[in-house]
C-alpha cells in the first residue's frame, strides 16, 4: 500500500503520539508499504526509509513546544507525484485537516485517528465555553472520514456517543524488549532521587501541562515519609510545577527516550498517572513492560490498559491513591505478583500486531472505496467547517 500520513507532531519533538508513529511507520515499511509523511519542519527528510515533507511551523501560543504548521500548496504536488492510496490524518488540526481535503480533492479513502481528547484540555486552558464548538469541528473532520480510529474503549465509546461515525479500535503497542526490568539501574536511581537511592522515589513520565493534574502528586507525596518524585518530561507547565513543587525532594530530569527512558522506569518504585485526559496512555504499557508498579486514576483510556488488582492499581480519590502507592512499597508479595502480571500483559502487545491491526483498517478502508465527499450536496461540510474553524484559511491556501 501507499500510505500519506498528516501529522500535527513528528521528531524531534516527543510524545506518545510521536512514540505510536515512529513505530508504526517502521512496521510499515517493515511489511512492504511505501509511505510519506506531511508534519512541521524538524530537520529531518525521511525516516525509516520514509520521505517526510516539511512544512515551516511556529509555535502555538498555548504550548510553545507545539509548533503549527499551516498547509501549503506544494502538498498537493508531492501528493500527486506519490499518488497514494490512502490517507491517514492523524489527530488533524492544520495539517491533518488538509489530509481530509486533500481526500475528498483526490478521492482517495482516509483514515482518521483520534489520540487528543482536545474538548477536555480547553477545561485546563480557560476554554471550556467554546466546548460546543470543539465538539462540532469534530463530528465534521471525523464525518468526512472512511473509517475513524480511537486508541481505547472509552474514546470510541465517547466519539460514537458524540455523532461521530464509522468509529474502530486501535489497539496498543509497546517495544518490550527495550522496556524491560533488566534495564534497572543504581546509577539512573542516584539521578532520580537526587543523591537519594534508599529514599521511596514515584515516577512520572509523560507532557508537563496543565492538563495532567500532576499537582495532585503533592498530597502523595507528603503522605510517604522520605519519598522522591521524578517528573520526566518537558512541556509548558514546566516553570509552574518547579514553583509548585519547590522545596520538596521533587527533580526535574527532562525529556527521555529509548533505553535511558527504560531505564527510569525499571529504576522508580511506583509509577503514578493523575491525568483524567488520556486516550490511551502509553506510558503506562512502557511502565508495566519495565516492571515499575502503576498507579492511575480511574479514568479516560486508563482502565483499558489497568485491570485494577492485577496488572496495577486504580483509584478515584486522593486517599485511594496514597493508600495503593503504600500498599506497593510496603506490601513485597502483592507488588511482585502485579509486576509479574503486567509484564505478561504488556508482552501481549508488540508494535507488529498493533501496526498488522491498522494495515487491516486500511485495508478496509479501500475495500469500502468510500470517500465522503459532500459536492453534490447543497451543503458541504468542509464548507460548514470553514465557518466554526481555520479551514477557510486551509482552502484559501489550498488548490
Amino acid at each position: 500500500m501507499k500510505i500519506a500520513i498528516f501529522t500535527e507532531t513528528f521528531l524531534p519533538k516527543v510524545d506518545g503520539i510521536v512514540t505510536r508513529l515512529r513505530n508504526t511507520i517502521s512496521q510499515l515499511r517493515k511489511a512492504g508499504d511505501e509511505v510519506l509523511i506531511f508534519a512541521p519542519e524538524g530537520g529531518l527528510t525521511q525516516y525509516e526509509g520514509a520521505r517526510i515533507v516539511g512544512l515551516p511551523a511556529a509555535p502555538f501560543p498555548l504550548y510553545p513546544e507545539l509548533r503549527l504548521a499551516l498547509p501549503r500548496s506544494s502538498m498537493r504536488r508531492a501528493l500527486q507525484a506519490f499518488q497514494p492510496d490512502l490517507i491517514h490524518s492523524v489527530d488533524p488540526v492544520l495539517l491533518g485537516i488538509a489530509g481530509i481535503y486533500y481526500s475528498d480533492k483526490l478521492q482517495v479513502p482516509s483514515v482518521v485517528s483520534y489520540h487528543t481528547q482536545l474538548p477536555k484540555y480547553l477545561h485546563y486552558y480557560n476554554l471550556s465555553a467554546i466546548e460546543p464548538l470543539a465538539w462540532k469541528g469534530l463530528r465534521v473532520r471525523h464525518g468526512n472520514a472512511t473509517l475513524n480510529l480511537c486508541t481505547s474503549t472509552a474514546m470510541v465509546d465517547e466519539l460514537t456517543a458524540h455523532g461521530i461515525p464509522r468509529v474502530a479500535l486501535w489497539q496498543r503497542g509497546i517495544d518490550t524488549e527495550t522496556f524491560h526490568p533488566s534495564r534497572a539501574s543504581s546509577a539512573m536511581r542516584h539521578r532520580l532521587t537526587d543523591g537519594h537511592p534508599q529514599a521511596p522515589l514515584l515516577l512520572y513520565v509523560g507532557r508537563l501541562s496543565a492538563e495532567k493534574s500532576l499537582e495532585q502528586i503533592k498530597p502523595m507525596l507528603h503522605a510517604v515519609p522520605g519519598a522522591r518524585l521524578a517528573l520526566v518530561g518537558g512541556g509548558p507547565h514546566l516553570q509552574a510545577l518547579q514553583k509548585y513543587f519547590a522545596g520538596m525532594p521533587v527533580t526535574f530530569p527532562g525529556y527521555m527516550q529509548g533505553g535511558e527512558l527504560a531505564s527510569a522506569f525499571a529504576s522508580a518504585d511506583v509509577f503514578v498517572l493523575p491525568s483524567r485526559t488520556e486516550t490511551l496512555g502509553l506510558v503506562l504499557l512502557e511502565a508495566m513492560a519495565a516492571g515499575c508498579p502503576v498507579v492511575a486514576v480511574r479514568a479516560g483510556g486508563i482502565p483499558d490498559l489497568i485491570e485494577d488488582g492485577l496488572t496495577g492499581l486504580l483509584y478515584d480519590t486522593p486517599p485511594q491513591a496514597v493508600a495503593a502507592i503504600q500498599s506497593f512499597l510496603h506490601d513485597g508479595a502483592q507488588r511482585d505478583r502485579i509486576v509479574r502480571d503486567a509484564r505478561s500483559e504488556a508482552e501481549k502487545w508488540d508494535w507488529a500486531a498493533a501496526t498488522e491491526q491498522l494495515r487491516g483498517y486500511y485495508r478496509q478502508a479501500l475495500a469500502t472505496g468510500r470517500v465522503h465527499s459532500s459536492r453534490n450536496e447543497k451543503t458541504s461540510p468542509l464548507k460548514e467547517f470553514a465557518k466554526i474553524s481555520v479551514m477557510k484559511v486551509i482552502k484559501g491556501a489550498l488548490p
